[in-house]
């Protein structure tokens, strides 16, 4: 009798759990809400009111899942800066796009969320993350990439990351050299990208 009310007890759950993977909206919901509490924690501006919680790494990954969502939500606007600043050089090099991004986020000076600090400007240069303006599409092409970014992105949301470029708030591509690079304190390079923050700049 009683293996066939084990076998009756699981026919029962498969229903449930193919709804669960068919339907990952509530869990999606629920990664989103404590995104934004996380978010909340590091910018100085904005009282939490409520236990900040980490983002588990299947939480984060439900989240936008085709890369094709509005850019309205902190872990969205983190992932797919990652993704389209560095998505040709992972590791530390995204690491350290997301860096900048949580430090402008915990500085008084730029926004008190990771959606309008990766946003601040307008879609026309200039802007301040050059993906955001470069008029095109911000939808994702390759989707392992986009994993990575996203994990990244849980990370630093979770403060896990090291900060691998010293406080750093601006960056650029090895490729160019703007004029202001020249006013601020060069602190980190990575492959692809160096990075500074305001100080005096090193005489060459």
């Amino acid at each position: 009798m009683f293996p066939f009310r084990l076998f009756g007890w699981l026919l029962l759950a498969l229903p449930v759990a193919a709804v669960a993977l068919v339907n990952p909206a509530p869990q999606a919901d629920e990664a989103v809400r404590k995104a934004e509490v996380l978010e909340q924690d590091v910018a100085p501006d904005v009282e939490v009111t409520e236990p900040t919680k980490p983002l588990s790494e299947q939480e984060a990954q439900v989240v936008d899942p085709e890369g094709s969502d509005p850019l309205e939500e902190p872990l969205t606007c983190l992932a797919r800066t990652i993704y389209w600043e560095a998505k040709g050089v992972p590791g530390l090099d995204m690491e350290s796009v997301a860096n900048v991004v949580m430090n402008r986020l915990a500085t008084e000076e730029f926004p008190n969320t990771i959606c309008e600090v990766v946003k601040q400007g307008s879609e026309q240069s200039p802007c301040q993350f050059s993906w955001w303006c470069d008029g095109k599409p911000d939808e994702v092409v390759e989707d392992d990439a986009y994993e990575i970014a996203k994990e990244v992105a849980r990370q630093a949301l979770n403060q896990e990351l090291p900060d691998h470029t010293d406080g750093a708030l601006y960056f650029h591509d090895r490729t160019v050299h703007p004029p202001w690079a020249n006013e601020f304190l060069l602190t980190a390079e990575t492959e692809a990208f160096i990075f500074y923050r305001p100080g005096i700049a090193k005489a060459e």
